[in-house]
């Protein structure tokens, strides 16, 4: 009984990494796709630096999680595994903090977000920059809208979205940005939430994983000394990328 929950364990515990290293993934794209938007629109205010470096290391955490969980459950290092659970603590209150913190403030977003596109698209007809008009057709794509309201003004004709230049109108941008924050708040909250519960299951896996190694110890699988190698290449990579994010 002892040697099926351990298997269990083991699976639901590398399964769960698996997921994480996508995860973990995922948000450093996603940091860095913000981080070159932010700079291309020139965005700098506090929220948004902050969301950028949390994304970046959100995800490379949860990608360390990933690389030292698959290592401890494949090699039953108890070491690796009391670290692991370590860190999955950590980023369980970050996550829940972080997920709070998004639903809290999400009109508060939308309302600084909302005052950056009027701003741009009040000065554009008179400065007619590049990274502007980048920037309205980046606003128009990804919201579906073009303007403030009401017909929208010919020298914003180009940056409307592709397709739809036919329409005499679309819908108010500022109001479109804070429809879709206020709305997609609750999935947001709700997406970390169910991440932090996953994070639970694994550092509960994690913990009952090494305690069965320390009570019943054995030798570790054949397959062990092949993944710790991998897994080393791995976490090297890791360690590579985040001192190339840090320059």
């Amino acid at each position: 009984m002892m040697k099926i929950s351990m298997q269990m364990c083991k699976f639901s515990l590398i399964s769960s990494n698996i997921l994480f290293a996508i995860v973990g993934f995922g948000l450093i794209c996603l940091g860095i796709y913000f981080k070159i938007i932010f700079s291309l629109i020139g965005l700098k205010t506090t929220p948004s630096t902050i969301g950028v470096a949390v994304l970046v290391i959100s995800g490379i955490l949860i990608m360390l999680v990933a690389v030292l969980g698959n290592h401890g459950a494949c090699t039953h290092n108890i070491s690796v595994l009391n670290v692991v659970s370590g860190l999955l603590s950590i980023l369980i209150i970050i996550i829940i903090a972080v997920g709070v913190m998004a639903f809290v403030r999400s009109g508060q977003m939308a309302d600084e977000l909302a005052e950056f596109y009027i701003k741009i698209y009040t000065q554009y007809p008179i400065t007619r920059r590049n990274n502007e008009t980048v920037v309205l057709k980046l606003f128009h794509k990804a919201f579906d809208c073009c303007g403030t309201g009401g017909p929208f003004e010919q020298f914003v004709h180009d940056t409307c979205p592709e397709g739809n230049y036919l329409k005499i109108t679309f819908p108010s941008c500022p109001s479109v940005i804070q429809d879709m924050f206020n709305s997609n708040a609750p999935l947001v909250l709700g997406g970390f939430l169910g991440l932090a519960g996953i994070m639970m299951v694994a550092l509960v896996c994690s913990v009952v994983l090494s305690r069965h190694i320390s009570q019943s110890p054995a030798p570790p699988p054949e397959y062990a000394a092949f993944w710790e190698d991998v897994h080393t290449k791995c976490f090297h990579e890791l360690l590579s990328v985040c001192l190339s994010v840090r320059k």
